[in-house]
This record gives C-alpha cells, sequence and structure tokens, in this order.
C-alpha cells in the first residue's frame, strides 16, 4: 500500500494527496502575503504635493495630511472645491497602490489565477 493506506498516493476519487498538501501550501502563503500587505501603508499625493493620503492594505484611510497654505490661499469657493478634487485624487491614488501590490502579489502565488483579489 502506498503513503496514506491508498493505492498510487490517491484517495477515493482521484484526489493526489501531494496536490492536497501543495493547495494547503500555498493557501497559507497566501493568507500570509495578504496579512502582510494589509500591515503596510501606501501614500500619494496631488495638488502638487497640496495633499497627501496614506491608506492600509486593508483599505483604510490612516492618514491624511493638507498643506496648511492651501486652507489659508482657499479664499473661494471654486478653491475649496479645489482642495477637495485634490483630496479625492489622492486618496484614490494611494488605494490604487495597495490594489496593485495586492493584485501583484497574489497573481505571483497563483500562477495568474484570477481569484476575484
Amino acid at each position: 500500500m502506498a503513503k496514506g493506506g491508498f493505492p498510487g498516493g490517491r484517495m477515493p476519487g482521484g484526489v493526489n494527496m501531494n496536490m492536497i498538501k501543495q493547495a494547503q501550501r500555498m493557501q497559507q502563503e497566501l493568507m500570509r502575503q495578504q496579512q502582510e500587505i494589509e500591515e503596510k501603508e501606501y501614500s500619494a499625493s496631488s495638488g502638487g504635493g497640496m495633499v497627501t493620503a496614506t491608506v492600509n492594505g486593508k483599505k483604510e484611510l490612516t492618514k491624511l495630511v493638507i498643506d496648511p497654505d492651501a486652507v489659508i490661499d482657499a479664499a473661494e469657493p471654486e478653491d475649496v472645491e479645489m482642495i477637495s478634487d485634490a483630496v479625492m485624487a489622492a486618496v484614490n491614488e494611494a488605494l490604487n497602490k495597495a490594489n496593485e501590490e495586492m493584485t501583484a502579489a497574489m497573481g505571483k502565488l497563483t500562477g495568474g489565477l484570477n481569484l476575484g483579489f
């Protein structure tokens, strides 16, 4: 009898024990990578450095810095709108950085399989 008591190392239904072990190792590595990415921070600036946003890998905004000079100079309503646009741009770019790293890391582990990350 083969290792594990199944002929040819296969369980009933043709499941190979080595494939199961390999899948378990991949799952553990995926979980480790995901946790590592969730703990990292990603920053982006917009408006010529007027706004800097930082997010974590969980896609949570953790820090937002607005240059005080931008606020002091914001006397007109369109200036406030410009600051708002800069905040959105910085946050979205930081989130894109986090998404890109997650996608790249998961792609390396899964060999390009689309697992919805």
